[in-house]
């Protein structure tokens, strides 16, 4: 298998809820593992995602997981994750999905660079860049 950039989000508690909304988004496996899966499985945190990879039919790959017991969960600013292409229907689709009960910082709109593009964060305040080529004429 060929070496792959994955982006790993990191959660406070909600990693399984947030991964399921992701598969809700973009459809495809999704994987999930607890803390409990590889140690007691009635210690405290148990219940929380170890380790979740959602593969999507896209050919997208997101994984996440909570932040392990006694670490704390710090949400920064210095990611995104961000969706590019030409299929303007399948991108609008996922901006819709994406941005629903989150904040738009940029609207889904033409930019000055010629294509679509927009950014927001979704409800797990995940940020998003969704960037749709527009055909060079």
């Amino acid at each position: 298998m060929a070496s792959r950039l994955n982006p790993y989000l990191s959660f406070d508690g909600d990693a399984r809820q947030a991964l399921e909304f992701y598969r809700e988004v973009f459809g495809g496996d999704l994987r999930i593992n607890s803390y409990g899966d590889f140690g007691e499985s009635d210690a405290p945190g148990a219940d929380k995602v170890m380790h979740g990879m959602l593969e999507t039919p896209s050919g997208f790959t997101l994984m996440g997981a909570d932040a392990p017991p006694g670490m704390e969960h710090a949400a920064g600013n210095n990611f995104a994750v961000s969706l590019s292409g030409d299929d303007d229907a399948e991108l609008r689709g996922y901006w819709e999905k994406l941005s629903a009960g989150g904040s738009v910082s940029v609207p889904l709109e033409k930019q000055m660079w010629g294509d679509v593009f927009g950014m927001c964060a979704d409800r797990f305040g995940v940020p998003w860049m969704v960037n749709i080529t527009e055909p060079r004429g």
